[in-house]
């Protein structure tokens, strides 16, 4: 009896831990219109190099004058590092900054969009995502 219930509540943990880790994994199409493209320009007003997302958030000025505050997702801190984007060198990104972003943006018009690629004031740009959830 002792075994059964020990190895009936290791059973339940063990299914408790996964499904937590496969909740937490989502798919870009179901927050973003992955058929759309956005360019939104702005100033730098935060980034966050974290891990599993980082986030960019920007202030864009609309054509009636007022202002829009906009969060693009980012890849993890590793993926933006292997692309060169970071805290420091040519890429870094810091507020204050002037930046254009193509995103792929919220599917319920939110000013939220998954970030594509960034061009910076000097007129590079980088690449950060091609888009897709491996990208």
């Amino acid at each position: 009896m002792v075994k059964r219930t020990l190895g009936f509540s290791a059973l339940v943990c063990t299914w408790l831990m996964a499904s937590g880790s496969l909740q937490a994994h989502h798919s870009l199409a179901g927050v973003y219109d992955m058929k759309a493209e956005k360019e939104v320009s702005g100033t730098v007003e935060k980034v966050q190099f974290t891990n599993p997302h980082g986030s960019l958030t920007i202030e864009s000025k609309n054509p009636d004058g007022t202002m829009t505050e906009w969060t693009f997702t980012l890849g993890s801190a590793t993926a933006l590092a292997q692309r060169g984007v970071g805290k420091t060198g040519p890429n870094a990104l810091h507020n204050g900054d002037a930046i254009t972003v193509k995103c792929i943006p919220a599917k319920d018009g939110h000013p939220l969009g998954f970030l594509k690629s960034v061009t910076y004031a000097d007129g590079h740009t980088v690449v950060v995502s091609g888009g897709g959830p491996n990208d």
